[in-house]
């Protein structure tokens, strides 16, 4: 009981403050002492804290402000992306704190040497929070593989990295502070629907650069299906009779709409930011790059068609790098859901391009960490003097799944 009175205390804080002791009791329903004995607690564990407002003009002393904390506890996030390596730190507020973004191609290096960087960009990031007064609570890995439910800590398969059954922790200079590894489009999904200001009940967010995935966010609540492979996408096929795909099968989506179909058929060769090139290229009005998008935006949509009619969704998000290209593939992907999503109501505005474009799911592997402190702060350590981060990003990586 006390564990919830502590979230549902820290969490009216976070959702309203600045807020008195007693606005708390208010909101919360709970009687003053049970909040201050919980704010107290609270503060110990250095996720609140408390200042002095400004007289309001009545007789008597100032009063206290309670909000939550820009120091202490943090989420630090990491992406291993095909070409390109990033960090990112959140505070409890859900307010990034630390950027890092590293150009760097990963596909077919060994994992262990990607690891290894990742660390270093790591330990660059964590360093840096420091100096902000934060400690970092919490590890998360965005990895573009499937990453199975058990066993938990495993990239069962990435296989535009090249990688089979790597586990990071085996990989990493200290596995008690290992990240914890979850796919990238599953936490671009999550970042989604925690930043959106209406957020859809049931979210479906498309993740398409070199690779293409799906997840599914029902109720804020991430589907990952019955062994954790939910949300590939990128393997359903547009075209059964189709060109062969590195997965085994024929006409997979990732054929038509992946990056390397789509610069192909622009007549173009990849780079450092290709995604770039082929937005140049098209506000540019090149007819060979507006051909090879709109072929891409249809079989987006077509593979879309199927996942509208299955789950009823109320929500369409297209997420990564392919977010930039939304100007040129959102009106081919909403041609083919119109024509064919006949047997339920449809609205096209419902497919939108995310805010976040790619830093959603290193935003998203941050924002996990502090998500369930704020849902069980009893995961920190009482004392706020005690900071031995390996305990706390231990606490915090059991909290249950994502």
């Amino acid at each position: 009981m006390r564990r919830q009175n502590l979230a549902v205390v820290l969490g009216t804080v976070a959702a309203h403050s600045p807020l008195s002791r007693a606005d708390v009791a208010g909101r919360t329903g709970l009687t003053r002492a049970a909040v201050s004995s919980l704010v107290d607690e609270l503060a110990a564990r250095g996720v609140l804290s408390e200042t002095e407002t400004a007289p309001s003009g009545r007789v008597g002393r100032p009063g206290r402000a309670l909000a939550v904390s820009d120091r202490g506890p943090a989420g630090l996030g990491l992406e291993i992306g095909v070409t390109h390596l990033g960090a990112c730190v959140v505070d409890l507020r859900g307010e990034p704190r630390v950027w890092h973004r590293v150009e760097r191609s990963n596909a077919g290096r060994a994992a262990g040497q990607v690891l290894a960087e990742a660390a270093e960009l790591a330990a660059e990031a964590e360093a840096a929070a420091a100096t902000l007064g934060l400690r970092v609570a919490g590890r998360v890995l965005a990895v573009p593989g499937v990453v199975p439910n058990e066993p938990r800590g495993l990239v069962e398969h990435a296989p535009n990295l090249g990688w089979h059954a790597v586990r990071p922790a085996d990989h990493w200079p200290d596995p008690a502070t290992a990240p914890e590894p979850e796919n990238e489009a599953n936490l671009g999904a999550l970042a989604e629907y925690w930043h959106a200001e209406q957020a859809a009940e049931t979210l479906v967010h498309v993740s398409a650069d070199a690779g293409i995935g799906a997840a599914l966010v029902i109720g804020g609540r991430l589907f990952r299906g019955a062994r954790g492979f939910a949300g590939e996408l990128g393997h359903v096929p547009v075209q059964p009779d189709g060109v062969p795909c590195s997965c085994g099968a024929r006409g997979c989506l990732e054929q038509y709409a992946g990056e390397a179909a789509v610069l192909g058929g622009a007549g173009l060769v990849g780079g450092a930011d290709p995604v770039t090139v082929l937005a140049e290229r098209a506000g540019a009005g090149h007819p060979p790059t507006l051909l090879a998008l709109e072929r891409a935006g249809r079989a987006l949509g077509l593979a879309l068609v199927s996942a509208v009619n299955l789950i009823d969704p109320d929500g369409l998000v297209l997420g990564g790098a392919y977010a930039e290209l939304a100007d040129w593939l959102l009106p081919a992907m909403r041609a083919e859901l119109a024509a064919r999503v006949t047997v339920r109501p449809w609205a096209p505005e419902a497919l939108r391009p995310s805010a976040l474009g790619r830093r959603g799911p290193v935003l998203g592997a941050a924002q996990l960490t502090v998500r369930r402190i704020l849902a069980d702060p009893t995961l920190l350590p009482a004392a706020a003097t005690e900071s031995p981060t390996a305990t706390a990003t231990s606490s915090v990586r059991s909290a249950g799944e994502v």
